[in-house]
């Protein structure tokens, strides 16, 4: 006798056995109505990869990992700055980031700021630093 974790017992087991014999032996769906019985595709249908969304493809890569690098750079400046640091310009953001030990790659993206400009909040850096607006 076998002992296990199964949740159904051996008669329920024999039961469900029983009830896909048919299918199990046959290697298909046995339904008698063809309407239960999922439609093959056409031959005209557009065949999608399983593995995934089809990757972006020329300019649209290129607009993608635009986005996908100004979110990781506010990513990293919102991580090492607080809501009270703003407004504020180059020097104060200078400050502030090596008050908080931002990394070196963060502080040399915040150099290339305008000395002149005035900064909101984390978007408008991100922004005056050229990167691409997100959607």
């Amino acid at each position: 006798m076998e002992r296990g974790s199964n949740p159904l017992g051996p008669r329920k087991d024999d039961e469900m056995k029983h009830e896909l014999e048919g299918q199990l032996r046959a290697g298909r769906p046995t339904h008698v109505e063809e309407a239960v019985e999922p439609e093959p595709p056409a031959d005209d249908d557009i065949r999608v990869d399983p593995g995934g969304p089809v990757p972006p493809r020329g300019e649209e890569r290129e607009h993608a990992r635009a986005v996908a690098e100004a979110d990781s750079l506010r990513l990293e400046l919102a991580r090492h700055l607080e809501r009270a640091a703003f407004p504020t310009g180059r020097r104060g953001l200078l400050e502030v980031l090596e008050a908080h030990h931002a990394p070196d790659p963060l502080l040399e993206e915040v150099r290339k700021l305008p000395e002149n400009g005035e900064y909101a909040n984390v978007t408008e850096v991100v922004k005056a630093l050229g990167g691409e607006p997100t959607v």
